[in-house]
C-alpha cells in the first residue's frame, strides 16, 4: 500500500530523516511514534505530497484512495450530516447525477454503483459515526456554524472516516475527543477494512488499534509488529543485542589492537600487524540507539492539612442563572484523593473542576475549604493561562518578582526551559513545552490539590510517563480529566461520573466504562447510567495508593516482628516461671496475641505487595 525508500529531508537545515526507508502492507494498521519534533507530522505532509518534493521515494498503490483531516469544517449553514455525506466524493457525485440523468443505461448504471457502494444505508452509517464522535442525534441537522471549533475538528474526522479511503492518515485524532470518542474511536480503527497510518501517544489506542508500530528514531524508519508494549519489548531486547554485540566487537577490537601495538616495529611481524590494522578498518561500527532524556516534571509535595480540603453542598453549577449544568452536587475533596472525572463532553467535567477550584462561582449552595488550601488548576485551554507577546522568563519571573535574574533562570531550568528556550515567547513554544511551562508555573506554589483538565494532549508517550511518575510522586490530591486511560489508569484510583445534570461516584473501573461506553448509544442514552457491579468487582487502585498501602504493611510488619521479639525476650529468662508464675502465663498470652498479630502483619504486607506487582 505505500512505500518508502531512502527518504532524507530536512526543515530549516534540520535533517530529519537520514536514508529511512519502510513499507506498509494493505489491511495494515500502523502507528507512528516519536518524540515530539522528530518529524512525524512532516512526514505525514510527505505522504500527503504537502512539504514539497522528498529525496527519495514514496510511493502510493495505483488507485488508492487517500482520506485525512486537513482541517476543520469551516463555519457554514450546511447541516453537520449533509457536510459528513458531501465527504465521499464519489456518493455525492452519483447521487447528485441520479436526479439528472435521463439515459436509461446510464441511470441503471449509477443505480447499480450506488447499491455497489451501499449508498442506501449512507445515511445511517454516517450518523453512527457522528454519535460515536459524540454528537447527539439532535446534533446532525444543526447548521456546521453552530459549532466550535473543537466540534467541527469531529466533524471534519467523521467526514475522512465516512469516505472510508484506502489509505487512512491520522495526525493525533484523539487531541479533540473525550474519552467516550477516543474509546470508540479505538475499536473503529481496530475493524476498518483498510489501511491505517496514524500519529498518536495514547498508549491504550497503539495497543488496542494497531497491527504495527512505525518507530521514527534517530532519523530512521523502523516497523515492529504488535502494539506499543510489544514494540517496547522488541525494542528492548533489540538494544540488548546490540549492546551485547558491541562489547564483544569492541574487545575483539581491542585485542587486534594490541597486537599491532605491540609487533608493528617488528619486521617479522610487520605484515601480521598491517592485516589486523586492515581487519579494524574494516569492522563496522555496530550502532546503539541513545536513550533520550526525558525532562521530568516536580510537584513538590504541600504542607500537611486535615481532611476535607473542599466540599460542595447541595450546589448548582453552571454560568447562567437558573440554568444550571449540574444539579445539587454534593461532594468532598479529601487530602489523599486521586480521582478522575469521566462523563460524555458537554455533560458539565469542566464546570464540575471549575467550581470546585473556585474559578466558577456557584449558581446556589455552599462550598466550604480549608482556609490555607492551595488549588492548582491546569486548563486545557493553555492561552487562557499564558500572556501572548511575554517570554517564558517573564513569566517566571511573576512568580518571584524579588528574586534574582540567576534564581529566575535557575527556576526556569527547574521546570524544563534551559538558557535555549528561557527567552522564547510563549506562542513560539510548542503545545507540549506550553503544558510543561503551564504545569511548572502552578506547581511552583506547592499546590494542595492538582486539577488536572486534558493535561496530555500535546504530550508525547515520554513525557506522559515523566507526568504520571510526577503525579504518583505527590503527596496531594488529584482531580483528572483526560482521554487518556493509562494515564487514568496509573494514577486515579475513585471515578465521579458526570451525566445528566448530575455527579456521582462510579463504582466500576475505566474498563468498565469503556465497556459502558461502547454499548451505549452515545451520548444521550440513559443507558450510561452506570449499573450496580457484581459483588466480587473492586475498583482499580492507584499504583501511588498501593505504594502507600506496601509502606504502611511493612511498617506494621516490623512493629508486630519487634513486638514479639520483646516478649520472647521475656520469656527467655530462666527463672521467670519460677520467680512470678502469673507473670510468665501473662506473657505467654501476649506471645500468642503477637504471634497472631504478626501473621495478619505478614497476610497484609503480601496482598500489599502482590497488588503492587500486579499493577508493573
Amino acid at each position: 500500500m505505500l512505500e518508502i525508500t531512502d527518504l532524507t529531508h530536512r526543515v530549516a537545515g534540520r535533517v530529519l530523516f537520514d536514508a529511512a526507508s519502510a513499507t506498509i502492507a494493505e489491511g495494515w494498521k500502523v502507528g507512528l511514534i516519536g518524540r515530539n519534533g522528530s518529524g512525524k507530522t512532516t512526514l505525514l505532509r510527505l505522504i500527503r505530497e504537502e512539504a514539497g518534493d522528498p529525496n527519495g521515494a514514496i510511493r502510493i498503490r495505483r488507485g488508492a484512495r487517500m482520506g485525512f483531516v486537513a482541517q476543520e469544517v469551516p463555519q457554514i449553514d450546511e447541516p453537520l450530516l449533509d457536510i459528513v455525506l458531501a465527504a465521499d466524493a464519489e456518493l455525492a457525485a452519483l447521487t447528485a447525477e441520479a436526479t439528472t440523468a435521463e439515459d436509461p443505461h446510464r441511470i441503471a448504471d449509477i443505480h447499480m454503483r450506488l447499491a455497489e457502494i451501499e449508498a442506501y444505508s449512507a445515511e445511517a452509517r454516517a450518523s453512527a459515526i457522528l454519535v460515536g464522535l459524540g454528537f447527539a442525534q439532535s446534533d446532525l441537522r444543526r447548521p456546521c456554524r453552530e459549532f466550535s471549533g473543537g466540534w467541527r475538528m469531529r466533524a471534519a474526522l467523521a467526514g475522512v472516516l465516512f469516505s472510508a479511503p484506502d489509505l487512512l492518515v491520522l495526525d493525533e485524532p484523539t487531541n479533540y475527543l473525550d474519552l467516550e470518542g477516543a474509546a470508540w474511536l479505538e475499536e473503529y480503527l481496530a475493524r476498518y477494512p483498510h489501511t491505517v497510518v496514524v500519529v498518536s501517544h495514547d498508549r491504550e489506542m497503539l495497543n488496542r488499534s494497531v497491527t504495527h508500530v512505525l518507530a521514527l528514531e534517530e532519523k530512521k524508519l523502523e516497523i515492529y509488529v504488535g502494539g506499543y508494549d510489544a514494540y517496547l519489548r522488541r525494542r528492548a531486547e533489540r538494544v540488548a543485542l546490540q549492546s551485547a554485540l558491541k562489547a564483544k566487537q569492541d574487545a575483539q577490537r581491542a585485542h587486534l589492537q594490541k597486537f599491532v601495538d605491540r609487533f608493528r616495529a617488528k619486521a617479522s611481524k610487520a605484515r601480521q600487524a598491517q592485516s589486523r590494522i586492515k581487519m579494524i578498518e574494516k569492522m563496522q561500527e555496530i550502532p546503539i540507539p541513545l536513550e533520550e532524556r526525558t525532562t521530568p516534571f516536580q510537584f513538590e509535595d504541600p504542607t500537611e492539612l486535615a481532611s476535607p480540603l473542599v466540599v460542595l453542598d447541595a450546589c448548582d453549577l453552571g454560568y447562567v442563572a437558573g440554568r444550571p449544568v449540574l444539579n445539587k452536587v454534593s461532594l468532598r475533596l479529601d487530602h489523599d484523593d486521586r480521582i478522575v472525572v469521566i462523563g460524555p463532553n458537554g455533560q458539565g467535567k469542566t464546570t464540575l473542576v471549575k467550581s470546585i477550584g473556585a474559578r466558577l462561582a456557584l449558581l446556589s449552595g455552599r462550598r466550604t475549604a480549608s482556609s490555607k488550601a492551595q488549588i492548582g488548576y491546569f486548563s486545557q485551554d493553555q492561552l487562557d493561562e499564558l500572556r501572548a507577546g511575554e517570554t517564558v522568563l517573564q513569566h517566571v519571573r511573576d512568580l518571584e518578582p524579588d528574586w534574582t535574574p540567576p534564581k529566575h533562570r535557575a527556576l526556569a531550568a527547574r521546570i524544563g526551559f534551559g538558557p535555549e528556550k528561557v527567552d522564547t515567547r510563549v506562542e513560539n513554544l510548542s503545545g507540549g513545552e506550553k503544558v510543561r511551562l503551564l504545569l511548572g508555573l502552578m506547581a511552583h506554589a506547592k499546590p494542595h490539590v492538582l486539577i488536572l483538565d486534558e493535561p496530555t494532549s500535546h504530550l508525547d508517550i515520554d513525557s506522559r510517563e515523566a507526568l504520571i511518575h510526577a503525579i504518583n510522586g505527590y503527596a496531594g490530591a488529584v482531580l483528572l480529566i483526560t482521554h487518556d486511560i493509562y494515564l487514568a489508569e496509573a494514577c486515579a484510583d475513585r471515578l465521579w461520573l458526570v451525566h445528566g445534570g448530575r455527579v456521582q461516584p462510579y463504582d466500576g473501573d475505566l474498563e468498565d466504562y469503556r465497556a459502558l461506553v461502547l454499548s451505549a448509544d452515545r451520548p444521550d442514552a440513559e443507558r450510561l447510567e452506570p449499573p450496580a457491579p457484581p459483588a466480587a468487582v473492586k475498583p482499580k487502585t492507584s499504583k501511588f495508593t498501593l505504594q502507600q498501602r506496601l509502606a504502611a504493611a511493612e511498617k506494621g510488619l516490623e512493629q508486630a516482628q519487634a513486638a514479639l521479639a520483646a516478649l520472647d525476650a521475656q520469656l527467655a529468662a530462666p527463672d521467670l516461671f519460677a520467680r512470678d508464675h502469673e507473670r510468665a502465663a501473662s506473657i505467654a498470652r501476649d506471645r500468642a496475641s503477637a504471634a497472631d498479630e504478626l501473621a495478619a502483619a505478614e497476610e497484609a504486607w503480601l496482598e500489599a505487595s502482590e497488588a503492587l506487582e500486579g499493577q508493573d
